[in-house]
């Protein structure tokens, strides 16, 4: 066995000797594309390279200009790009022939996309030192508005450069709307209190970055939670008026408190109204998420009588319409999470024809087929949002995102969505590094353009490619194959994957919850096992992307919290009470300083991609941890 394991390395580490098709190269996959067998441009390294480069530095939201020309002498290769309004928006062909290049579209933004597949054509010159064949592409999205949602707010605010690097790639995916998550990491002028320790985002940063966005055809649009997730907020005094449970309330999640706006205090709508004021005026986008999800304390605190008097939906909705009409003061479209309005069925059709329901689930189960029908059955616009599934899993939980992804632009096109969302979130100290977010963001972007589920088979070729930068392929393969090291462990599906449940539940019994009362030290060795069987694909990895030492470091942190996390299960399970604090002290001082290392290095790491603010509260939930080993 150990002969044919070594023999199936070999050939994983040696996987660029083989030719590539062109099709392969291509992400998101065009709807249609027919590929001749005579050759259009013969192969000159020169040439593309060059065409390669000015394509990547051209600013087409400037150009004017229907022809241009590539190189110099007998290679020389014609581009020509054009506007026919006669195609409907977002549609672009792509006709390669005879030493030219015709891209012509409806709009810009169609020649735009136009571009990328042909950088992309051009990489697979280069990569496979091939000629490029005669072809014709002629492509649309499925879906029209196809974005991308970055949780800003639980702990990671990235750095400019970090985002400009994020959109550079999401606007060679096609992506047209991108979403900054957003609870209190805006640098909101009477309310520095609130994000002083979180390095937020300012004016003249959103400025920047939409003017980067807009330059790639992507709509950076403004988002605000508005009524509940106002935790941030209501653990200050200057704010606990306006909170609903001041005191633990006995919510869905069970005792919570200090989470959801007051609705029936007329000082919740005065502050949001307030923060509106303040951040609209910074963004041109037609569109707002004012999100409003998971309000779990409305009815049990303070809004109480006025939930008991008119029903809980119908003060949720009487909310969610004053904000409305707030919004429609900026010429603005609303955007809110559905879930809330989904428990109050009946009201669906009272929501306005101008606010957009984001119907968001994230399991591999999550019904999209029979709840979208819901709205569009009351004649609403409304987007799909999955998820990357990489919150709460450390190292990813990457078949239960692609199929949620697939479910949800197979059913977003059928029940014809507006959009697609794609979200990335960061609960509970957002431990998931960048890296292991790759894969899943790919697979749901390209999916939102066409749902083709080849693009699952290609992640790892696509994230060498155009991502890491790594001929070797071991990067991708590797991070793929981490990225469903969670299955191994085999505890029924949940929000949070082995890793992330063992390190979150370290103080509470493993034998009364769902998940872990299924855990064998078996699976857990398994699981580490093909965590490590991945590390060494890993080993011979040579991304040579910008920022390859910090992939690099980013998965060997990640891995090491999550086979920390093993340990930890083991030792528990070696115990008959199964709890931490019962496991011998000797054993307990080892897990101590195999995480102080680990902390020590998530502090180092953090601020390679993202700022200062955040760090600490996301440090310290791993310090609880620490502490907890030893007593104190």
């Amino acid at each position: 066995m150990k002969k044919y394991a070594l023999l199936l390395l070999t050939l994983v580490f040696s996987m660029n000797i083989f030719a590539v098709s062109l099709q392969e190269y291509l992400v998101p996959t065009p709807q249609k594309i027919d590929i001749q067998t005579n050759t259009a441009i013969a192969y000159d390294e020169y040439q593309f390279i060059q065409m390669s480069n000015y394509l990547a530095q051209f600013n087409l939201s400037t150009w004017e200009d229907q022809s241009y020309f590539s190189g110099t002498g007998s290679a020389i290769i014609k581009l020509t790009l054009r506007v026919d309004p006669q195609y409907p928006n977002q549609e672009y062909r792509l006709l390669i022939k005879n030493q030219s290049v015709n891209i012509i579209g409806g709009q810009k933004e169609a020649i735009y996309y136009g571009i990328q597949t042909l950088r992309q054509i051009l990489a697979y010159g280069l990569s496979e030192k091939a000629g490029i064949p005669e072809l014709l592409v002629s492509d649309y999205p499925a879906i029209s508005s196809r974005g991308l949602m970055l949780d800003i707010s639980r702990n990671k605010v990235p750095t400019m450069q970090t985002l400009y690097q994020l959109v550079d790639w999401l606007s060679s995916l096609k992506i047209n709307e991108f979403q900054l998550y957003t609870e209190h990491t805006f640098a909101y002028k009477e309310h520095e209190i609130v994000w002083k320790d979180f390095s937020p985002m300012t004016p003249e940063e959103i400025a920047a970055l939409q003017k980067y966005c807009n330059d790639r055809f992507i709509d950076l649009v403004p988002n605000q939670n508005s009524f509940g997730h106002f935790e941030n907020w209501l653990r200050y005094d200057k704010y606990l008026p306006l909170a609903d449970c001041v005191e633990d309330c006995a919510t869905i999640w069970g005792a919570y408190k200090l989470s959801s706006l007051d609705p029936s205090n007329p000082g919740s709508f005065e502050l949001v109204k307030g923060l509106y004021a303040e951040l609209l005026p910074n963004f041109n986008s037609s569109y707002f998420n004012i999100g409003c999800d998971e309000t779990v304390e409305l009815g049990l605190g303070r809004s109480k009588a006025a939930c008991d008097s008119l029903g809980v939906g119908r003060v949720y909705l009487n909310y969610l319409l004053k904000l409305n009409e707030e919004v429609r003061k900026y010429g603005k479209v609303a955007q809110f999470w559905g879930d809330i309005i989904l428990n109050h069925e009946d009201l669906i059709p009272e929501i306005p024809k101008d606010m957009i329901p984001m119907v968001w689930g994230y399991d591999s189960k999550f019904r999209f087929d029979t709840i979208l029908p819901k709205f569009r059955r009351a004649g609403l616009d409304f987007y799909v949002c999955p998820g990357t599934s990489t919150w709460r899993s450390i190292i990813g939980k990457n078949n239960i995102a692609f199929t949620n992804l697939r479910n949800a632009a197979i059913y977003g096109k059928e029940n014809h969505a507006k959009g697609m969302l794609v979200t990335n979130w960061g609960d509970h100290g957002h431990w998931q590094p960048l890296s292991v977010c790759y894969a899943p963001m790919m697979v749901g972007c390209s999916y939102a353009w066409n749902c083709d589920t080849s693009v699952v088979r290609r992640a790892a070729f696509l994230l060498n490619e155009y991502v890491f930068n790594d001929k070797t392929q071991n990067t991708g393969l590797a991070l793929m194959r981490l990225g469903n090291a969670y299955e191994k462990a085999k505890i029924p599906e949940g929000v949070a994957n082995i890793f992330h449940v063992l390190l979150n539940r370290y103080a509470w019994k493993m034998k009364n919850q769902y998940q872990t009362k299924e855990i064998t030290v078996a699976n857990l060795r398994k699981t580490e096992a093909e965590i490590d069987s991945a590390l060494q694909i890993l080993k011979h990895a040579r991304p040579e992307c910008a920022d390859a030492n910090i992939v690099l470091a980013e998965i060997e942190q990640a891995t090491d919290l999550a086979k920390h996390a093993l340990h930890l299960g083991i030792e528990r399970m070696q115990v008959k009470s199964y709890q931490t604090l019962d496991i011998p002290m000797d054993k307990r001082k080892k897990l101590a300083r195999e995480l102080q290392q680990i902390i020590d290095n998530h502090k180092r790491l953090w601020v390679k991609r993202n700022r200062p603010g955040g760090l600490q509260e996301s440090a310290g939930r791993m310090q609880k941890i620490h502490d907890y080993y030893l007593g104190k």
